[in-house]
């Protein structure tokens, strides 16, 4: 029997066990409901369509949280439901935190690790321009969610974090309904890869062997662009600041990997010293971009506290 023959409830299990092609099945089957309920509430205009295309995504999240497989329909409906009452609110002055999770349940990344539909995922996200995947990177995968935030890192105004961040949502939305049966290759490996590099990396920083260490990462001509906007070629002054930190007391430790087609993110605690809390703020992100290989540009950010 294929898949278009099973009941949705059928499709529901497929999907939770990792089948891609199923999730893709069963949002194509209630597309048009799950369009209904945003026109009903968003009338006729852009705003509807993000709504079901951000869904869309929250159910590839979500799917293992379903725990009436005959009532997807609802569920369904009820998710769009609260998109949308999401963004009316978020016309109220304040930028909408779409497909962010209450900090009570698990964060996209840990739940992707959940389901295969990860491999799905990333190899989805990888579809994408450079642009709008560092954006998607950013904001879904990283603590490094709000818009202002995302705009620094970026280099770009606010207003054009929101507009790539949803032509990114339509194109995931609609290569989830499009190539969804599509055999995706396994990123475990390249993940565990690029993790023990970042680990081998800040334990080489406290060994005194970080000029090695990147040596082995980075192109000889690296662009660094500093916590503070200072932008710099080579080596040397990132050492110098990873020494001052390291002589005051304070090291780093990895606590998040994000890994693209061409970009790495790390999102690292900063440990200070007992005796001086708050020689360095609580975390720094390195935005790694990859060419060949090697990273030929990093950007170091300091998130702010929201």
């Amino acid at each position: 029997m294929g898949n278009a023959t099973l009941a949705d409830a059928d499709l529901v299990r497929e999907a939770r066990s990792g089948d891609a092609g199923s999730l893709g099945l069963l949002l194509a089957r209630h597309q048009a409901d799950m369009r209904a309920v945003a026109l009903s509430i968003l009338g006729h205009s852009p705003d509807a369509e993000d709504a079901v295309q951000e869904a869309v995504l929250i159910v590839l999240r979500r799917i293992g949280d379903l725990r009436d497989p005959d009532a997807v329909g609802p569920w369904l409906r009820a998710i769009v439901r609260n998109v949308c009452r999401t963004q009316l609110r978020a016309r109220r002055p304040m930028p909408a935190e779409a497909l962010v999770l209450p900090r009570e349940e698990p964060d996209p990344a840990e739940l992707l690790d959940r389901h295969a539909q990860r491999d799905w995922v990333w190899h989805a996200l990888d579809e994408l321009s450079p642009r709008l995947r560092l954006v998607a990177m950013l904001r879904y995968f990283t603590e490094v969610t709000a818009y202002e935030h995302i705009a620094e890192v970026c280099g770009i105004p606010t207003g054009t974090v929101r507009s790539r961040l949803s032509q990114a949502r339509a194109k995931l939305s609609q290569a989830l309904l499009a190539t969804a049966s599509l055999a995706h290759d396994d990123v475990a490996a390249q993940e565990a890869r690029r993790r023990r590099q970042a680990e081998e990396t800040l334990r080489a920083a406290r060994s005194g062997a970080f000029a090695e260490a990147l040596t082995e990462l980075c192109a000889p001509t690296v662009e660094i662009t500093m916590a503070k906007g200072k932008l710099t070629h080579g080596f040397d002054h990132l050492l110098g600041a990873m020494d001052r930190d390291l002589g005051a007391g304070v090291q780093q430790r990895l606590a998040n990997l994000v890994v693209g087609r061409d970009v790495v993110i790390w999102e690292n605690d900063l440990i200070n010293p007992p005796d001086d809390p708050f020689h360095c703020p609580p975390t720094v992100v390195w935005v790694n971009f990859l060419h060949a290989d090697r990273v030929r540009k990093i950007r170091l950010f300091h998130p702010r506290p929201a």
